[in-house]
């Protein structure tokens, strides 16, 4: 621990005031995500969505100076299972056990239910942020050893934070997502004319077949959001989420929070046949960056989940100026429709040495196979050849 600085573990966000956080989070000079703004993480909490009960029990790491100043602050939670986070760790959990040792609790620093890239370790505007980011590894490092848990993952990083974790002993993990990629065009047709012929006509095909039972599809955003919106689509959430994984994780009252504060930075795409809502895709708007998060319906129609999922969310994306849109966890059906891989990085403390050791050498052959498997679908993208060379695949 760096001595200009102090360490603070707080148990609900809310004790950290709203200025404080977002001091470090959304200020001027980084890129403004959604995830880590006070507003967000607040709603998860009072909502009840996140809690010990849940199995996300609050500890964020608060770093000040000796003058109480705020430098930093990483969203962290003491967990007893590995549900929520989509870095799946569950066969490291099963062999520690195995062995003898206990892997739970673990300290998780994440933005839970949410498998956006975002930062971690947030600091102030104007201040070193080399300094104050290896000051807040090494807090979030000495949190883990006086809580006593097995491990510490920090997980869906910049490429840049992971890097700095890794150069303080930090284990790296990559994985890949599939992202949409806005090359500067004017409209939904414009890039339709940068895939190849057939790939071209497929999503055209698919477009039109998604209203052929006279959907209509609306963007709700800002003050255009009601309850009666957010009663809809929580019906589509839970109708869809108790299928796919049982009982989902977020509470009617989120929806209702994230309206009353955050509602700028959402965006329903609501699916609408006879006068009735059937069916809609809960986004968030970033400084850059439209990320997908929920999907829901109530009725089946072909080609509806990619109209509304994705093909509106590039319309959206386009008309906004934003760079990219994040469609979420897996999907490689996405690729077909311009959503090219994308590597994710986490890094990870394991406190035994000796299972650290086994858990180094399991990550570098994940590695290689990562790097192998984004390799492989870069040749088969959906991009007419001299667009697709010209595409950068940033490591986000």
């Amino acid at each position: 621990m760096l001595p200009e600085y102090k360490a603070t573990l707080v148990h609900r966000i809310a004790d950290i005031g709203e200025s404080h956080w977002n001091a470090c989070a959304t200020h001027s000079d980084v890129i403004y995500n959604p995830f880590v703004d006070h507003r967000f993480l607040k709603a998860l909490e009072e909502s009840g969505s996140v809690s010990a009960e849940t199995g996300w029990a609050p500890c964020h790491l608060l770093l000040q100076d000796e003058g109480d100043a705020v430098h930093g602050v990483v969203p962290m939670y003491l967990k007893n299972h590995s549900q929520g986070e989509y870095v799946f760790d569950h066969n490291w959990a099963h062999a520690f056990e195995h062995a003898g040792g206990n892997y739970y609790p673990k300290l998780q620093s994440s933005i839970p239910f949410t498998p956006a890239t975002g930062p971690k370790l947030l600091t102030t505007p104007g201040a070193n942020k080399a300094s104050s980011e290896a000051a807040l590894i090494i807090a979030c490092k000495e949190a883990a050893k006086s809580l006593k848990v097995s491990s510490l993952h920090l997980t869906f990083l910049p490429k840049e934070q992971s890097h700095a974790l890794c150069d303080l002993g930090f284990l790296q993990r990559t994985d890949q997502q599939f992202h949409w990629q806005n090359n500067h065009y004017r409209s939904f047709d414009d890039f339709l004319e940068s895939l190849t012929s057939r790939k071209r006509k497929n999503l055209r095909k698919e477009r039109l077949a998604a209203y052929e039972s006279e959907i209509e599809i609306e963007h709700v955003t800002g003050s255009d959001l009601t309850e009666a919106h957010w009663d809809a689509f929580f019906e589509f959430y839970m109708d869809t989420g108790s299928r796919k994984w049982g009982t989902p994780y977020l509470t009617r009252t989120f929806f209702s929070l994230i309206n009353e504060t955050m509602s700028e930075h959402t965006l329903l795409i609501m699916c609408k046949r006879d006068g009735q809502y059937i069916a809609g895709a809960l986004n968030f708007i970033g400084g850059d960056t439209l990320f997908g998060r929920n999907w829901g319906a109530i009725e089946n129609h072909r080609f509806l989940h990619f109209e509304a999922c994705y093909y509106q969310a590039i319309d959206f994306a386009i008309a906004r100026g934003l760079k990219r849109v994040e469609a979420g966890a897996q999907g490689m059906h996405k690729l077909a429709r311009g959503y090219l891989p994308h590597k994710t990085y986490s890094a990870h403390w394991i406190a035994d040495p000796n299972f650290r050791d086994a858990v180094e050498r399991y990550l570098e052959d994940e590695r290689r196979h990562v790097d192998h498997e984004i390799n492989a679908l870069d040749n088969h993208t959906p991009f007419r050849k001299n667009v697709d060379e010209g595409i950068k695949h940033d490591d986000l």
